[in-house]
């Protein structure tokens, strides 16, 4: 069996830090970032965080939760990018459903892990 390297846990790690550091940075130093809210700023990192998830599952082979990691960013790309109260609302639903998809899909996976057999030595 190929080694492979679990990327997930230092990206969502990375991605959260980045935009905690943003918000501490917007209540603390400055309002802004280069002409940009601190807040807007890390919502855009999160949308880029769950983007780059969706990559890495897709480039494994878990299509699955690539679609609900894609989602996930499309749904902030509404949120941020949203004209009108409808694209925001849309955003907010598709949020809310991929985010509902990423938790069934993985403890659908966990019980799949648990109750394979150990391979034999």
């Amino acid at each position: 069996m190929a080694d492979t390297v679990d990327l997930q846990d230092p990206v969502v790690g990375a991605g959260l830090l980045l935009a905690v550091g943003l918000v501490v940075y917007g209540a603390v130093v400055s309002d802004t970032i280069a002409g940009l809210e601190a807040t807007v700023a890390a919502t855009w990192v999160f949308a880029v965080t769950f983007a780059v998830l969706a990559g890495i599952h897709a480039n494994v082979g878990q299509y699955d939760l690539a679609l609900g990691h894609g989602g996930a960013a499309v749904g902030w790309l509404f949120v941020l990018l949203g004209t009108s109260g409808l694209q925001s609302v849309l955003g907010l639903v598709l949020l809310v459903l991929s985010g509902s998809y990423i938790a069934i899909r993985t403890v659908r996976r966990r019980g799949d892990a648990s109750e394979d057999p150990p391979e034999a030595a």
